[in-house]
């Protein structure tokens, strides 16, 4: 996995991002958003799983903001290598919470508690800039998606 580094690494792989994801329900956004770690060998099926369980049980407190959503779980024997995906929806997703509609899924997996803080920071930072979902959800296709969250 390329990861964030002073050099300037990428944080989002080329194929893990997504643009215009057709998603039934939040859970079905999940799924969606998390495909390509799984593809990628990044995380088993069972991280997915985990990543909604946790909503299921504690709520919607990955809709960090307005349209956002970090998809994450504590790290286990289902995550492989720590890695990170974000799909833009083509259409609004309820998670049921004040930050409804969702068009933007990040979905974040890491092997230690280590690295989930720090890349949980990586993303906060981004995110500190209150245009940059609103800079996703403009992007035509995924080059521009890539761009944008490696920039």
């Amino acid at each position: 996995m390329n990861q964030t580094t002073a050099s300037g690494a990428e944080s989002v792989a080329r194929d893990a991002v997504r643009v215009g994801v057709r998603a039934d329900d939040w859970r079905d956004a999940i799924r969606l958003a998390a495909a390509p770690l799984v593809a990628r060998g990044s995380i088993d099926a069972s991280y997915v799983d985990r990543m909604i369980q946790s909503v299921e049980e504690l709520g919607p407190y990955i809709v960090l903001m307005p349209g956002f959503a970090l998809a994450h779980a504590a790290p286990g024997p289902d995550v492989h290598e720590s890695d990170l995906s974000v799909a833009v929806l083509g259409d609004d997703v309820s998670f049921g919470c004040d930050n409804d509609p969702v068009r933007v899924v990040m979905c974040l997996a890491c092997v230690d508690r280590e690295s989930h803080t720090a890349r949980l920071q990586a993303v906060a930072e981004k995110l500190l800039d209150d245009t940059f979902v609103s800079r996703m959800l403009a992007c035509p296709d995924e080059r521009a998606l890539y761009e944008l969250v490696n920039a």
